[in-house]
């Protein structure tokens, strides 16, 4: 769903660059109390995964593809200011390294695909948990609902600013009606993905999930051949395993499934257009749309300029565009994490002391 340049015309791009703006610098005030030095790391690492999960596109329908958004599984792992901030890593590298996504509409790509997506998502996944039982299943549960409302929430957003500042004259209604039918085929599949990675996530390591934290599993024992719950005393006696504590082993394993996704899988991604771009060629959106400013880009259309073999080009393109988006987001979320340090220091500093 990235609107390119031309799209949009320039006032309500502009208007949506303020509310992109200033959705970000909420996110980057938020995301202070959600990371800490554990999840800091994993949040970059959040964002490349969703990079690499972008580039395969899925069928929907005839002619049609479909891929990740993201907003919904990264509000769930890291939080919902952190996942804003996860996403918009992701359009800006999108933007200015792989011409994807216009740059005068990076407002609006941001509001609809960082922003709606995580709003709708986090409020549907935080009711259901309210309703469903206690326990890993409604989590993933949860997410699965989330992450298939996120995205035609998303096509409804894109159907209002194209409403408010098309710059074509086709019928609000028709675009309104082709643009939710096919997000919500779409939606089938990052619902699919976003529970699938959550639910593997969770299996392995619950403590690191924002949306499951409060999930606590009871230590059990077994008495006379029967598992019951233990004592608090015994509970809290219960030695923590090393993998517990260390992050290491899921940034690695993550970051490798990243680097595979992005640099051999993409290859067999559905080359259909996705739904924006079918949508788009079928009424006549794309009729006033303008080359992107990154066109010339050496990694443009997710391919390395002057290699010849398609495989390897895209290949090369994706590992890049992993590792930069990692390098890129860990630099920020580290720097979110070291201002929120610095702050609890200067409030602890500031506070009068007792006598």
């Amino acid at each position: 769903m990235h609107v390119p340049d031309g799209f949009i015309n320039a006032p309500v791009s502009v208007a949506a660059g303020a509310v992109a703006a200033t959705a970000v610098a909420v996110s980057l005030r938020g995301a202070r109390r959600e990371l800490d030095e554990r999840t800091a790391p994993l949040a970059g690492l959040v964002a490349a995964f969703i990079f690499a999960v972008q580039m395969l596109n899925f069928p929907v329908a005839a002619g049609t593809s479909g891929h990740l958004l993201g907003g919904a599984l990264a509000a769930i792992l890291v939080g919902p200011c952190t996942g804003v901030l996860c996403v918009s890593v992701v359009l800006l590298m999108q933007g200015i390294l792989f011409a994807d996504g216009g740059l005068t509409a990076l407002g609006v790509n941001i509001t609809n695909m960082a922003v709606v997506t995580v709003v709708v998502a986090y409020a549907v996944f935080r009711g259901l948990l309210k309703v469903l039982p206690a326990g890993r299943r409604s989590v993933t549960v949860a997410a699965f609902a989330g992450a298939l409302l996120s995205v035609p929430g998303a096509a409804v957003m894109f159907t209002l600013f194209y409403a408010l500042g098309g710059t074509t004259d086709v019928p609000i209604g028709k675009v309104f009606t082709a643009m939710t039918g096919v997000h919500v085929l779409i939606g089938i599949g990052e619902a699919v993905i976003t529970a699938a990675t959550v639910g593997a996530v969770i299996a392995v390591r619950p403590d690191l999930v924002h949306g499951a934290r409060g999930l606590a599993v009871p230590l059990k024992l077994r008495v006379d051949g029967r598992l019951v719950d233990a004592p608090a005393a015994a509970a809290a006696a219960a030695p923590v395993p090393a993998a517990a504590r260390s992050t290491r082993p899921l940034w690695i394993s993550g970051l490798v499934t990243a680097l595979v996704l992005a640099g051999f899988v993409s290859y067999y991604a559905s080359s259909s257009p996705d739904g924006l771009e079918k949508v788009a060629a079928d009424q006549g959106i794309d009729a006033k749309a303008r080359e992107h400013a990154a066109a010339g880009s050496p990694l443009a259309d997710y391919s390395v300029k002057d290699v010849s073999d398609a495989r390897l080009s895209g290949g090369l393109a994706g590992i890049i565009g992993v590792g930069g988006t990692v390098l890129v987001g860990t630099g920020i979320f580290w720097a979110v994490r070291r201002r929120r340090a610095e702050d609890l220091t200067a409030t602890a500093t500031a506070a009068p002391s007792a006598h």
